[in-house]
């Protein structure tokens, strides 16, 4: 694959650390725990949306545009990372804030990513929860048309074939750090949500034929639904990148057993997930994604999904951000 045919600005602190988890792995009884850091990708405190954004914010200044349209939940990593390159670049961004989590508290709603939104200069506009938010950016688009503005509009999660151009490389990047090193990698593990973070690996693994499996943790949809959307997506991007033979379905894979009340909504794995990683290995998961998925990844350990000397490498996507807005959850929780 050769992915500088597309268009890509480089703002990303890459190649992210690939490092082992030995204390957790103790902790855990095996397998052997390894960590891809993409909570270091060095924008606006990090995290996976980074590499989607060096795709997507090139093509949005190969085609023009002067205000970056986006949306996410009231406490979007996506938002946050978004808002920060556009502030880099001189761009106007607005990011429509979905209240999914039906909540008044004031940390969820004021602490977190939406701060940082702000000091970025983002402009936010909040939405209650059920709406097509995709749909619902099209007016603002026309109004910053109306405006003599250019706008360019971002799906959730910047997950489209575009944005998931980042996890093709990633996937790149990770089979070379594991051929240096001489490790066998037998399960990557990672929460999902809008779609782009797995169909990019799973193309990208695909095409170079590495036979690494990719379980994605459901933290929204339920399984059907959620393979469902990665395996289309993913199938566009194959399509994008002429991957001879496609995508196979079998290679889409999520269990969403640890979704909980909801997108958003804390579950005890999470919490103990979260205090897990921090109390072994110095790591900050975030309630809301990387939580989740390491709830799932644990939880799947202790049932004895993995073999005791398989290499289970967990891709943290960053989000630690989104603790400050779960304060409550966590001061309840805490010994």
């Amino acid at each position: 694959m050769h992915l500088a045919r597309f268009p890509r600005l480089h703002f990303a602190h890459l190649p992210t650390p690939l490092e082992p988890m030995e204390s957790l792995s103790r902790a855990l009884g095996g397998p052997r725990l390894w960590v891809k850091r993409d909570d270091c990708t060095g924008l606006a405190t990090g995290g996976n949306k980074t590499r989607k954004l060096e795709f997507l914010m090139a093509d949005a200044v190969a085609r023009g545009a002067d205000t970056i349209i986006t949306q996410g939940a009231v406490q979007t990593n996506h938002g946050r990372q978004t808002a920060a390159i556009a502030a880099k670049l001189g761009l106007r961004c607005i990011i429509l804030l979905e209240n999914r989590v039906e909540t008044d508290d004031e940390d969820y709603l004021k602490n977190g990513n939406v701060l940082l939104d702000r000091l970025f200069g983002a402009e936010l506009r909040p939405y209650p929860a059920g709406g097509d938010m995709n749909v619902a950016m099209e007016p603002v688009a026309e109004e910053v048309r109306s405006g003599g503005g250019k706008p360019y509009l971002i799906p959730g999660g910047g997950s489209n074939e575009t944005g998931a151009l980042g996890y093709v490389n990633c996937a790149i990047e990770l089979t070379y750090q594991a051929n240096e090193r001489g490790l066998r990698i037998d399960h990557l593990v990672h929460a999902t949500g809008s779609a782009g973070t797995q169909a990019g690996l799973v193309t990208g693994f695909e095409a170079l034929n590495s036979h690494i499996p990719v379980l994605g943790i459901g933290v929204r949809a339920p399984k059907a639904k959620q393979e469902e959307n990665v395996y289309n997506l993913a199938c566009r991007v194959a399509e994008k990148l002429e991957v001879r033979g496609g995508i196979d379905r079998s290679k889409v894979v999520a269990n969403c057993d640890y979704v909980g009340g909801g997108y958003g909504v804390p579950t005890d794995g999470m919490r103990e997930a979260v205090q897990l990683f921090a109390r072994h290995e110095g790591l900050l998961l975030d309630p809301v994604y990387s939580g989740k998925g390491a709830a799932g990844l644990i939880d799947l350990v202790r049932k004895g999904q993995f073999s005791r000397n398989d290499n289970i490498v967990f891709l943290h996507t960053g989000g630690a951000t989104g603790l400050f807005a779960y304060r409550q959850t966590f001061e309840r929780g805490m010994n």
